[in-house]
């Protein structure tokens, strides 16, 4: 089979043919229709993630979506999946026209979704499903602010909450307020002092569940924006150095989510299927929407690492 192969940290991936994969007990073949590319891609392949444990050469692509392409493990030959399934920790990436993938990590795509669209969802949509309802437990009545909420997992986390009954807040930059609106939540200009729109949106009490999409000193800021006593602060991007002391103040708390632990530790594997089915209801239920991709062929993969970043891209493999 064909499939986009990191030979060397920092260099370009290639193009080659290597041998198609056999599932193997508890995995399923799935041909796959379209690879969703995230940041962290653009990372690993630059050897800037040490956290994800990969070691060229290797087969990138965390998001796939595709058919299955033998029967087993609770799917049938021609269901439409998609999954985080691949990419780190060993795991064959979705840069290639089949992968063996854990069928626990897996689930059918939502109907209403072209596969390139079902590609471009399960890291953001997991990452903010474990943020919002495992970590936070995300319920009518709450307020909620969506740091980065015209990104990726931002615009994500934006519908759950809205699904889920909450009344939202996002920040932003002036430019993305219409996505933030269009979205049903309320933009905040990023650049205002967390004092401010506290201030303004809450009362001065604070908000019930801060997620952070950004890290750095916006999970600062996060500390300081959570309401006192009952406040909840999630972060995806916990890096670096922090005082925790503004939160500890106000008697708040902090989760950290790390969405790529099942697949690195082989533990919880099957929860991210059931979230991906919670998401499929919400797509079909005409209650979540991806960002619509910039699509790109196997043969431009190249051109579509260098487009990453600048909104969610898929590359097409197979039909």
């Amino acid at each position: 089979m064909r499939a986009a192969v990191l030979e060397e940290f920092g260099r370009p991936v290639v193009l080659k043919e290597i041998d198609r994969p056999e599932p193997g007990p508890g995995r399923v073949l799935v041909r796959v229709a379209a690879s969703g590319l995230n940041p962290l891609d653009v990372k690993i392949a630059a050897g800037q993630a040490g956290h994800a444990e990969v070691e060229p050469p290797a087969v990138l692509g965390l998001d796939l979506a595709g058919v299955v392409e033998t029967a087993g493990e609770g799917f049938e030959a021609g269901d439409e999946v998609f999954g985080l399934t691949g990419g780190v920790g060993g795991l064959q990436g979705s840069l290639a026209e089949f992968a063996a993938v854990d069928a626990r990590l897996l689930a059918r795509k939502p109907a209403k979704l072209t596969m390139a669209e079902a590609a471009v969802l399960p890291l953001v949509a997991i990452t903010a499903w474990e943020g919002l309802v495992d970590r936070a437990r995300v319920r009518p009545g709450l307020k909620v602010l969506v740091h980065g909420g015209a990104g990726g997992i931002g615009q994500v986390a934006i519908q759950i909450a809205r699904a889920r009954g909450a009344d939202v807040y996002a920040t932003c930059s002036p430019g993305h307020a219409d996505v933030v609106e269009k979205l049903g939540a309320v933009p905040i200009d990023r650049a205002r002092s967390v004092e401010d729109y506290v201030a303004e949106h809450t009362g001065g009490e604070g908000f019930d569940i801060v997620f952070d999409t950004v890290g750095g000193e916006v999970l600062d800021a996060s500390f300081r924006a959570a309401r006192v006593y009952t406040g909840h602060v999630v972060s995806a991007l916990g890096w670096g150095t922090h005082s925790i002391a503004p939160l500890s103040f106000r008697g708040a708390t902090y989760s950290g989510v790390f969405t790529l632990l099942p697949m690195l530790t082989g533990q919880g594997r099957a929860h991210h299927g059931e979230i991906l089915r919670e998401v499929a209801a919400l797509v079909d239920a005409g209650e979540l929407r991806p960002s619509e991709p910039r699509t790109f062929g196997l043969d431009a993969v190249e051109k579509a690492f260098g487009e990453i970043g600048r909104g969610k891209v898929a590359v097409e493999i197979g039909g």
